[in-house]
């Protein structure tokens, strides 16, 4: 492959696993794979959750990917390589800004408060129904996203916690 097939494939990766991820989170945690993502919308004061089952689960399948890439694809494993800069790009924003879990910096502007806001909503509802902002590194204007769980409230769709209720 050539270097701008190699960045292609990368950057395509990522913007695929934004699509993915969304869709992962939508319709697998918030649906049958609820039990293990329960806690991560729970208070805990635990340093794992079952929530990291998805990633193991999710980080074995890169592996086979890079193994099966190196002796049959080198799309497949430059493919591999972007899921694994998203992997890292996620661990990042997700865990270690909106949630904290490596550092303590609660941004006061622009994207990254963007992003904080956003996953702060998708947080707002009580259990696996409705909710909001299912992707990690796109964020919709927060103020839609509270209309839209307002919305959801009303109709019954989404229970909503007292201090999100817009």
């Amino acid at each position: 492959m050539s270097v701008a097939e190699i960045v292609l494939t990368v950057v395509g990766a990522v913007a695929f696993m934004e699509g993915f991820a969304w869709w992962a989170h939508r319709y697998v945690m918030h649906g049958w794979g609820w039990g293990w993502h329960r806690d991560h919308h729970e208070p805990h004061d635990n340093m794992l959750e079952k929530n990291d089952l998805f990633a193991v689960v999710f980080g074995s399948i890169v592996i086979v990917m890079f193994i099966v890439g190196y002796f049959v694809s080198d799309f497949l494993w430059w493919f591999a390589l972007g899921i694994t800069v998203y992997g890292l790009i996620y661990t990042l924003i997700h865990d270690g800004l909106v949630h904290q879990r490596y550092f303590k910096w609660v941004p006061k502007r622009g994207y990254a408060k963007r992003l904080v806001q956003a996953h702060k909503l998708h947080h707002a509802t009580i259990g696996k129904e409705g909710g909001v902002s299912f992707g990690f590194l796109f964020a919709r204007d927060p103020a839609a996203l509270k209309a839209d769980l307002r919305r959801q409230r009303e109709a019954g769709i989404a229970v909503v916690r007292d201090s999100a209720k817009a």
